[in-house]
C-alpha cells in the first residue's frame, strides 16, 4: 500500500442543497484495499445513509444533497486487506457558496455498476448504484424480465445489491433506479455468471494387445464450454493416419509399443484448464501358461462333460491347436474347442482317456501345455431310510452305502437343509460313524423339532461328487399359539381369540386359557365356557374373574406328544367394575383409652375391592339394642376404626359388623362379632415401693399394686432421676405383666436416686407413686492386692498378700476374692476370705491361673495380676514343689507375709 500524493487538495464549494462528488484518488495498492472517510478529524468517520455513500470500487464519497452540517474537511482512509496497513489522504474541504440554496432537481446517477459484470459461480456479487438529487432519490432494483433472487440483499440504504453464492440461473439483465418528486433514473447492465471447467468423465489406466484399438473419452462442463487437447508424455499430441482426436474422444487404431506412454486430456475455457491423466500399456510377449495348468491329471467318469484349460498369457492373441497323443485333433460334436482355447469333451467314455496337447503360438514364440485324462465308472449311493416320522426323544440311525470304481478313494459329508451339519456344535445330537470304506451312518439321538428337514449324504471321489436325501418328520407338541386377542371384557369374564400354531404333526387335541393378575403367583389355568376347548375351536370365554383387575391372558395347545409353548401373552387388560363381594375378616376388638370403642379388620386385598371409590361400613350398637350406627370409612387401607363416646362406660359389649362398598354400590357385611369398649387407664398408683441399692450401679425397685376391677395394668413403668435433677429429665424404663420388681442398671456410682412407679395400659397411665430414694454404692477398690507370694505343698498352694487400702470416694473392704481355673478353661472357682492370706487346693494335674481382688459394697475391685501354678501329682514333696514365690515384693513385705501364712513350728 502506497502513500497518498501529499499536494494540497483544493476546497470544494457548492450551493446549499446541490449534489457534491469528492474524489479520493487512491496510491498503488495491492490487494484490494477498503475505503472510508473521516470528517474533520480522525476518527470521526462519515456515516453512510441515503444522502451519503463511500462507492467501495472508486472510493469517492458522494452526497445526493449537501447541508449546512456537511461544511468540513474530509479524509479519505485507505485500508491494505491483508496487512492492515492505513493511510490517510490530504484533507479535501468543503464549503457552502453564498449565493443561494439550489432547487430541486430530478436524480443523476452518478455511481453504477459496468455494463457487463461477470462473476465466477460460488462467489459473491456485489453491485452498486447511487445517485445526487434534490430530494434526496430513494434505490430501488430489479431483474429484467425475472425475478430478483430470494437470497439477494440490499446494503447501505439499498445502494448495494448483494446476491451470495451466484448461480447460473442468477445471470440475466439487472435495473437501478433512483426517483425522487422531480423525476427518476435508470441505469441497466449484464450479469453474466460463468463457471470453471468441471469433470464429469476421465480417463482410466488402460492396458491392450498390441494391434488393438484404443478409444478414450474426457467429457467436462464448464461455462462457456470448454474445449479439448491431448498431450502424451507431456508433448501436443496432434492427429495422425492412426491417431483421431474430436470432442474430447481420442482414438488410436491398431496400437503398437510406441503408443504407449502418460497421456493427459486438457479441458479449457477462458477462466481456467483442469488435466486428466492415464497410462496406456501395449503387451507383446509370446505365450505362456499358468502354473496350474502346467501337466495335471483330470479323472472323471462316464458320461460326464470335462473342459481341458488352455489359456495361455500371451500378446497379441496366440493361435491354439490341440493333438491327442502324436495326433492333431479333430473336433466333432462331442469334442470341441472353445473360444478361448480350452478343449471341451461331452458324454465322456473310455475311448477318450489318454495325453492331450494344447500349443499357444504368436509372434514372439509359443508354449504348450499336457493334461492326462482317465475315465472311470460313475459312483451311486443309496440312503436308507428313505422317509422317517419320528417322535420328539426318540433316536435314529441313517445309512449311506457308495457303490464306485475301485481305484478311487470315497469321503462321505452329512447335510441337513443343504447346509453342513458341524458335529461339535450340535450338542451330541449328531455322531457320523464309518461303518466300512464305502458306507457311513449318522446317528441322530434324542431328536428335537428343530432336527426335522432334508437330511443328504455326499460321497466324493476323484472323479465325481453324488448325493442323495431323505425327508425327515419329527412329531412333537404343537408349537405356541398366533396372537390372543380380547374380544370383549365384563367384570367377571373376557372372550378371547387367538390363531392356531404348528401342530408338528400331530393334531391338536385341546387348548389351555391361562390368565396372570398383579396378585396371582404367575399363570394360573382359568375356568371357561367351554369347560373344555377342543383343537378345533380358535375362541372361547374365560369366566369367574374378578372384577377391575389388570389380567394378561395366553393359550396353550395340547396334543397326543406333549402341551406346546404357550403363545405371547395378549395385551393387558381390566375387567369392568362392579359391587363389592368380600366383606373384610377377622373382626375383633382393639386395646384403646377409656370411652373409646376399638373395631378392627383385615384389609380387603385390592384384588376383590372391585372397581375405584371402595372403602368401608363399620355398623356398631351396644348389646340388646336394635338400630344400628353406621361410620363411613373412605381408605381402602383401613383396618381400624375408632368410636369415642364420654357416655360410654368401660368394658360395655357392643355389636359390631363391617362391610364394604365402591362407586358400584355397597356389599355385604361380616358376620356380626359382640366387641367390649376399652377399659380405663389404672386409677391406683402402686403401694410400698421400696429402692435398694445393690452396688455401684444398681438400684433393685419392688412394689405392691391393689387390684381394680376396671383399668387393669398392662405392665408398670419406673422412673428415676438423679438427686440435682428436676422430676422431668427422669429417664423411664418399663415392665410387661404382673411383675413387681425390676433391677435398674447402668447407674452412676455413689449417687442419690429418686424413684417413682405408676401403671400402664392401653388407656392410658395411672398416678405415680410417692418417690423414694436410693443411693448407689461407691465404686469398688481401683487398687489391686500386690506383693503376692505363694509356697506350693503338692496340691496346696499357701497365698499371701498386702492389704487393700481403698481411696476416700472408693466402698470399704469387706474381705478378699481368690479366682483359680484350670488354664484353658474359662469358668473360676472362688475362695472368699476376710484375711490377707488364703490356702487353694488344686485338685487336678495341670496349670492353674490365680488372681486375688478385692470385696466391696461397691463389688469387686480391680484383680491382681495372674499367677501360673502347675499342680503335681503324687503324696511326697520335693524340695523344688516347696519353693517360696514372690510377685512385686519387698524383703520386709515377704517376713511380714510368711508370719501370717506359714505357723512358727514350720520354720
Amino acid at each position: 500500500l502506497g502513500n497518498f500524493s501529499g499536494r494540497t487538495r483544493s476546497a470544494v464549494s457548492v450551493r446549499e442543497g446541490q449534489g457534491v462528488v469528492l474524489m479520493c484518488s487512491p496510491p498503488l495498492h495491492s490487494p484490494e484495499i477498503i475505503y472510508s472517510w473521516v470528517f474533520n478529524e480522525f476518527p470521526s468517520f462519515v456515516a453512510e445513509d441515503s444522502r451519503r455513500f463511500i462507492s467501495q470500487e472508486t472510493g469517492n464519497l458522494y452526497i445526493s444533497k449537501v447541508q449546512t452540517s456537511d461544511v468540513g474537511s474530509y479524509i479519505c482512509l485507505v485500508k491494505n486487506t491483508v496487512t492492515n496497513a492505513r493511510v490517510l489522504s490530504p484533507p479535501t474541504p468543503l464549503t457552502l457558496r453564498n449565493d443561494g440554496v439550489m432547487g430541486e432537481y430530478e436524480p443523476k446517477i452518478e455511481v453504477h455498476f459496468p455494463y457487463t459484470v461477470t462473476a465466477a459461480r460460488g462467489t459473491t456479487v456485489k453491485m452498486e448504484c447511487f445517485a445526487l438529487g434534490n430530494p434526496v432519490p430513494t434505490i430501488s432494483w430489479r431483474k429484467v424480465n425475472g425475478h430478483n433472487p430470494s437470497k439477494a440483499r440490499l446494503r447501505k440504504s439499498q445502494a448495494v445489491l448483494e446476491i451470495p453464492n451466484v448461480q447460473l440461473e442468477d445471470a440475466g439483465m439487472y435495473e437501478c433506479k433512483a426517483e425522487n418528486s422531480r423525476g427518476r433514473n435508470v441505469f441497466r447492465g449484464q450479469l453474466q455468471v460463468y463457471t470453471y471447467p468441471h469433470w464429469v468423465e476421465k480417463l482410466n489406466d488402460t492396458q491392450l494387445d498390441s494391434g488393438d484399438q484404443l478409444r478414450w473419452e474426457c467429457k467436462a462442463t464448464g461455462k462457456p464450454r470448454p474445449t479439448y487437447r491431448w498431450l502424451k508424455n507431456g508433448v501436443p499430441l496432434w492427429p495422425q493416419s492412426r491417431i483421431e482426436m474430436a470432442n474430447g474422444v481420442l482414438m488410436i487404431h491398431s496400437v503398437n509399443v510406441s503408443d504407449a506412454g502418460m497421456y493427459q486430456c486438457l479441458a479449457e475455457n477462458k477462466y481456467g484448464t483442469i488435466y486428466a491423466s492415464a497410462e496406456l500399456k501395449i503387451l507383446a510377449s509370446a505365450p505362456t501358461f499358468p502354473l496350474n495348468q502346467m501337466r495335471k491329471t483330470i479323472i472323471i467318469t462316464k458320461g460326464q462333460e470335462v473342459v481341458i484349460e488352455c489359456k495361455p498369457q500371451a500378446s497379441p492373441k496366440p493361435a491354439i491347436t490341440w493333438k491327442k497323443g502324436d495326433k492333431t485333433l479333430r473336433e466333432s460334436k462331442r469334442v470341441t474347442i472353445l473360444p478361448h482355447g480350452s478343449l471341451r469333451i461331452l458324454n465322456a467314455s473310455k475311448s477318450d482317456e489318454g495325453r492331450y496337447l494344447c500349443q499357444g503360438v504368436n509372434v514372439f514364440g509359443s508354449a504348450e501345455i499336457i493334461a492326462s485324462v482317465s475315465v472311470k465308472e460313475p459312483t451311486r449311493i443309496e440312503l436308507t431310510p428313505k422317509k422317517i416320522e419320528l417322535t420328539v426323544g426318540e433316536s435314529i440311525v441313517l445309512s449311506c452305502k457308495a457303490l464306485h470304481d475301485s481305484t478311487l478313494d470315497v469321503t462321505f459329508y452329512w447335510t441337513l437343509n443343504g447346509q453342513p451339519i458341524d458335529f461339535e456344535k450340535e450338542g451330541g445330537h449328531f455322531e457320523s460313524i464309518k461303518a466300512q470304506a464305502s458306507s457311513a451312518d449318522l446317528m441322530i439321538r434324542n431328536i428335537l423339532l428343530m432336527h426335522a428337514g432334508r437330511y443328504g449324504c455326499r460321497v466324493q471321489t476323484a472323479a465325481d461328487t453324488v448325493s442323495d436325501e431323505t425327508e425327515l418328520l419329527v412329531r412333537g407338541p404343537p408349537g405356541p399359539p398366533g396372537v390372543v386377542i380380547v374380544e370383549e371384557i365384563t367384570d367377571i369374564t373376557a372372550t378371547l381369540s387367538w390363531s392356531p400354531g404348528a401342530d408338528n404333526h400331530s393334531p391338536i387335541s385341546l387348548y389351555n386359557l391361562q390368565a396372570r393378575s398383579p396378585f396371582s403367583l404367575g399363570w394360573q389355568t382359568v375356568k371357561t365356557v367351554p369347560d373344555v376347548i377342543s383343537g378345533d375351536m380358535e375362541s372361547a370365554m374365560a369366566v369367574e374373574l374378578n372384577p377391575w383387575v389388570e389380567y394378561e391372558f395366553r393359550v396353550v395347545a395340547t396334543n397326543k406328544i406333549g402341551t406346546g409353548d404357550p403363545s405371547v401373552p395378549s395385551r393387558v387388560i381390566r375387567t369392568n367394575e362392579a359391587v363389592p363381594k368380600t366383606p373384610p375378616a377377622n373382626v375383633s376388638g382393639r386395646s384403646g383409652r377409656r370411652h373409646e370403642l376399638v373395631i378392627a379388620w383385615e384389609p380387603v386385598s385390592e384384588e376383590f375391592q372391585n372397581g375405584e371409590g371402595f372403602g368401608y361400613i363399620v355398623a356398631f350398637r351396644p348389646n340388646g339394642t336394635r338400630g344400628w350406627k353406621e361410620k363411613m370409612v373412605t381408605s381402602s387401607d383401613a383396618s381400624k376404626f375408632i368410636y369415642r363416646d364420654e357416655s360410654v362406660p368401660p368394658l360395655t359389649p357392643f355389636e359390631v359388623k363391617v362391610g364394604v362398598y365402591n362407586n358400584k354400590g355397597d356389599g355385604p357385611f361380616s358376620p356380626i362379632v359382640v366387641i367390649c369398649s376399652a377399659e380405663g387407664e389404672p386409677t391406683a398408683a402402686p403401694i410400698d415401693v421400696k429402692a435398694t441399692s445393690l452396688s455401684v450401679s444398681e438400684i433393685l425397685v419392688a412394689w405392691k399394686h391393689i387390684k381394680e376391677s376396671l383399668g387393669r395394668p398392662q405392665g408398670f413403668e419406673v422412673g428415676y432421676w438423679k438427686d440435682m435433677e428436676q422430676e422431668e429429665a427422669a429417664e423411664k424404663v418399663k415392665t410387661e405383666g404382673n411383675e413387681s420388681s425390676i433391677l435398674l442398671t447402668g447407674l452412676e456410682g455413689n449417687t442419690l436416686y429418686h424413684l417413682t412407679v405408676r401403671a400402664y395400659n392401653a388407656a392410658g397411665y395411672g398416678p405415680p407413686s410417692t418417690a423414694v430414694r436410693a443411693a448407689t454404692k461407691k465404686s469398688p477398690p481401683s487398687q489391686a492386692p500386690s506383693n503376692i507370694m505363694w509356697i506350693q505343698d503338692g496340691s496346696h498352694v499357701s497365698l499371701g498378700w498386702e492389704p487393700v487400702r481403698p481411696l476416700a470416694n472408693e466402698s470399704d473392704v469387706m474381705g478378699y476374692k481368690v479366682l483359680f481355673r484350670q488354664e484353658g478353661q474359662s469358668n473360676s472357682q472362688v475362695i472368699e476370705t476376710q484375711k490377707t492370706s488364703a490356702v487353694v487346693l488344686l485338685p487336678d494335674v495341670g496349670v492353674y491361673i490365680i488372681e486375688v481382688c478385692a470385696v466391696s459394697e461397691g463389688g469387686d475391685g480391680t484383680a491382681s495380676p495372674q499367677i501360673r501354678v502347675p499342680s503335681f501329682s503324687g503324696g511326697k514333696v520335693t524340695s523344688a514343689q516347696s519353693t517360696l514365690h514372690v510377685l512385686s515384693t519387698s524383703s520386709s513385705s515377704v517376713t511380714l507375709l510368711l508370719a501370717l501364712m506359714v505357723p512358727s513350728a514350720s520354720w
